[in-house]
């Protein structure tokens, strides 16, 4: 199967399809689950990382549609298609949402556009996210997104699969310097942790994928550098403005304690003013 002049490569695990694994999807290969395998058998309930950033993700989208006018969004390394998509999100609030989502991985195209193929307000543009004008640029881009009007760039857990070198922050400048006032940059990021399973789970992506970067607190606000950091600024995912309905298993009324995989994934929601 080819797409766009690049096949997809079965022999070797792919990023999208690794956490297509972790959530429960079936769009991935032995090779992927060999991987995924290492997270369910070597770092247990790890997989609380995938599905707290898919919520909080989820929650973003949904408070950018029903408090703001933002009805553009271009999600940027967003994998491939599960329960709960962007476009799902924000047309259950507002149908007229147009969405963009970008992968370099040429079976998130496959599966996406077979996907979205009914939905005319989606696009899938197979693009690196590392050349943000080529994404901005691409027809399928344009004919869908009016950068005059605010626009919300979506950042799921990819920035920490850019290195320092490939200067991640320019991504996020690119982006804020070329839409206008109004637009939203939500970002989540694995954080730096000073415990032996953070220091693993870094391990294990590196080895597997040849890249990746835990940042700081700090550092992954600082990514945000020129934008209005919104309430309540970086933090773990579960804690990212949660849902407000009670926890019928909670009956001592006090806040849980957050594991240290979910500790593991910060998530932050910016303004360009």
């Amino acid at each position: 199967m080819t797409v766009e002049g690049s096949s997809i490569d079965s022999a070797r695990p792919s990023i999208a399809r690794v956490y297509d694994y972790l959530l429960g999807g079936k769009d991935n290969y032995a090779v992927d689950r060999e991987v995924g395998d290492v997270f369910f058998r070597d770092l247990p309930n790890s997989v609380a990382i995938a599905f707290a950033n898919r919520a909080a993700l989820t929650r973003a989208i949904a408070q950018i549609v029903t408090t703001t006018g933002v009805r553009q969004f271009i999600d940027l390394g967003s994998g491939l298609p599960t329960a709960d998509n962007v476009h799902q999100v924000a047309q259950r609030h507002a149908p007229e949402s147009r969405i963009v989502y970008v992968d370099n991985d040429p079976q998130v195209l496959v599966h996406g556009s077979a996907l979205l193929e009914q939905n005319d307000r989606t696009r899938v543009v197979r693009a690196d996210i590392r050349d943000p004008g080529g994404v901005r640029t691409h027809p399928d881009t344009l004919e869908l997104i009016d950068f005059a009007r605010p626009v919300a760039v979506i950042l799921s857990a990819v920035l920490h699969h850019v290195n320092d070198e490939e200067d991640p922050a320019s991504i996020v400048r690119y982006w804020r310097d070329h839409v206008p006032s109004g637009s939203h940059f939500f970002v989540s990021h694995f954080r730096s942790g000073d415990n032996p399973e953070t220091a693993e789970a870094e391990r294990v992506l590196q080895q597997t994928f040849g890249r990746g970067r835990w940042r700081t607190d700090d550092e992954i606000a600082s990514l945000l550098d020129g934008l209005e950091l919104l309430a309540p600024g970086i933090v773990p995912a579960p804690l990212w403005r949660p849902d407000t309905a009670p926890n019928p298993w909670n009956t001592s009324g006090a806040e849980r304690e957050l594991s240290v995989w979910e500790r593991l994934i910060v998530a932050g929601l910016a303004r360009k003013a």
